[in-house]
């Protein structure tokens, strides 16, 4: 079982955004950014951080803390 790693589904919601309006921003196949979506698969560091800036979110926001994590920062 593979736990959820990130936030990004969530986080499109707050935002009021979709993965299709990802998709085009960062030029990528709808089919990808659902694999995000879903946990399926993550994308790297480099483009996680494109999408924190989409988004306007720290790159934190996007990953699911892990047990243990100080979230005192």
């Amino acid at each position: 079982m593979m736990k959820d790693i990130n936030r990004i589904k969530v986080v499109l919601v707050e935002k009021k955004r979709t993965s299709k309006w990802l998709s085009e921003q960062l030029g990528k196949d709808p089919a990808t950014i659902s694999k995000w979506c879903t946990n399926t698969s993550q994308p790297d560091l480099v483009t996680l951080t494109k999408v924190a800036v989409l988004l306007d979110v720290d790159v934190r926001q996007l990953i699911n803390k892990t047990k243990g994590t100080n979230t005192d920062d």
